[in-house]
């Protein structure tokens, strides 16, 4: 049964700029499926999902949306949608089955057929190379955590960009780099598992490095490809009883590992203080080699911000348990997501005023590329509404207080396979039935449709 758009209708969001692109993101793993068909290797979340206990009640992404096979059937609801363009992963064990040598046909042919569509429909492609789909093979030895894994990325990035380049102008090399080396080398909650704490440092210069390498490469094949990272940014809040003198020093220290550790390199060309980590050293012991912050730092055509929520820390309790912060909860008694996450669409003006403040002239144009929330199964999503209406306005506010935002991509399109939480929470526009696979939109589908219909020219 159709849903009618919501009472909060499209006159009552700011009207953002003419050339304002509107999309929508996806991640391979969480939408394609086709796990192991035409020569795909093993991924690491492959891996992970087989590990008892890894993925709540044993979900897997073996069939996920099946996106592999009903590609057309999404692109088709993306036009109905009037999306400007569409963020998406490539997996690169679905092009290098081991993550380098040799190259799988199979793997660049659905690539290109699915960028042919999205230009067909009007639909810009905006690949994203690395969304946490790590080939096993490369994990095997040593996955991240080995600098040659940045060299392998490097070589994928030109594979990818020899096939697609004609066609591809916008490209995305990381999604979330901070996440994957907190939640799956740092604690062990997502692939490929490994509880490594602090000891997992090296995972992020060896993403940057990556970065860097595969920007080179880019270029390298596409001259005027315009390359971004899309980084996972949080406001740092302390609750208002925070007195201490400690609570700043968390706050400070938490900033640094969350978002500078990602973003000043790749803008101020240098780390930040990692002291409160035991990283006195600027070269983190030898790991950080000559010429490596110049790869890092070259110049970005855009960031990608993904944002979901302000992050609250006090003083550690325990300062011997080897963080230099806690995490705590709002005061403030804040509307939750589905996820338990606090729905607070100021931070991300909060966040992007802050980078324009921090970085100044080195920040380039900056793309929100992702911001959504779960919400309970059904179509009827008015919370979602009401979430997507609050945060585009955020970034309209932050727009009029001078930052340059080219774009908004709204996480999700679709349901989706949510990483250690399996398909118990729903993100998309789309409700899907993993059972059979069918596609419904929502009522959040049909209002952001009226609003980018309601914003163009």
């Amino acid at each position: 049964m159709p849903v009618s758009p919501s009472s909060v209708g499209p006159t009552q969001v700011p009207r953002l700029p003419a050339e304002f692109v509107w999309g929508a993101s996806t991640a391979a793993y969480q939408i394609e499926g086709a796990a192991d068909e035409d020569g795909k290797g093993a991924s690491i979340w492959d891996t992970f999902v087989r590990r008892p206990g890894a993925v709540r009640d044993g979900h897997t992404g073996d069939v996920a949306c099946d996106h592999y096979h009903r590609f057309d059937e999404d692109v088709a609801l993306m036009r109905r949608l009037g999306l400007d363009a569409y963020r998406f992963s490539i997996s690169w064990p679905r092009i290098l089955p081991t993550g380098a040598g040799k190259v799988e046909p199979r793997g660049l042919d659905f690539y290109d057929r699915l960028v042919d569509a999205l230009l067909a429909a009007g639909i810009e492609p905006t690949p994203t190379l690395f969304h946490w789909d790590l080939p096993q093979a490369l994990e095997d030895e040593g996955g991240w955590m080995e600098r040659d894994t940045a060299y392998r990325f490097a070589e994928y990035a030109a594979v990818v960009a020899e096939r697609l380049g004609d066609r591809v102008k916008r490209w995305i090399t990381l999604n979330e780099p901070f996440v994957h080396m907190s939640f799956g080398y740092g604690f062990g909650v997502h692939a490929p598992g490994r509880a490594l704490l602090l000891d997992a440092l090296p995972v992020a210069h060896h993403q940057l490095l990556a970065h860097g390498l595969a920007t080179s490469a880019l270029r390298a094949v596409v001259p005027d490809a315009q390359v971004l990272v899309a980084n996972n940014c949080t406001p740092v809040r302390l609750r208002s009883d925070a007195r201490s003198d400690g609570d700043t020093a968390a706050a400070s220290a938490y900033d640094v590992l969350h978002n500078r550790l990602f973003n000043d390199p790749v803008m101020l060309g240098g780390y930040p203080d990692l002291s409160a980590y035991g990283m006195a050293d600027a070269s983190w012991g030898g790991l950080v080699r000559d010429g490596d912050l110049r790869t890092i730092g070259q110049p970005l055509d855009g960031l990608g911000v993904n944002y979901y929520n302000p992050t609250w820390v006090t003083a550690p309790a325990d300062p011997a348990a080897g963080l230099p912060f806690d995490l705590a909860e709002p005061e403030e008694p804040y509307e939750r997501t589905a996820f338990g996450w606090p729905v607070v669409p100021d931070g991300l003006t909060e966040l992007l005023t802050g980078l324009k403040a921090r970085y100044g002239d080195a920040l380039p144009p900056v793309w929100i590329t992702e911001n959504g929330c779960s919400q309970p199964a059904g179509l009827r999503d008015q919370a979602r509404i009401d979430y997507l209406a609050g945060h585009i306005a955020a970034v309209a506010e932050a727009g009029a207080r001078g930052v340059d935002v080219r774009g908004y991509f709204t996480w999700s399109l679709l349901d989706n396979f949510e990483w250690a939480e399996g398909y118990h929470q729903r993100f998309g526009l789309v409700e899907v039935d993993f059972a059979t696979g069918r596609r419904t939109p929502r009522a959040s589908f049909e209002w952001y449709r009226a609003l980018i219909a309601s914003q163009r020219p």
